[in-house]
């Protein structure tokens, strides 16, 4: 199982990796950041970047999460 440092940015035109900041991914979700929206965006986008179980570890509620692979 690998763990991710996330900070994500809802909203975006389109879904996807936008740069890297020491040990976090920055990600842009083109989902709003209400209702759940922008984790099921995310944890969609990442499952298929990945090919493998993705969840949320940390901070549902947060810009910044934990996300582990496998």
């Amino acid at each position: 199982m690998k763990v991710l440092n996330i900070k994500v940015k809802p909203n975006a035109p389109e879904t996807k990796i936008i740069s890297q900041v020491g040990d976090d991914l920055v990600i842009a979700v083109a989902a709003p950041a209400e209702d759940n929206k922008a984790n099921v965006e995310l944890v969609k986008f990442l499952r298929r970047k990945f090919g493998a179980d993705v969840r949320i570890v940390r901070g549902a509620a947060s810009k910044r999460k934990i996300i582990s692979i496998g």
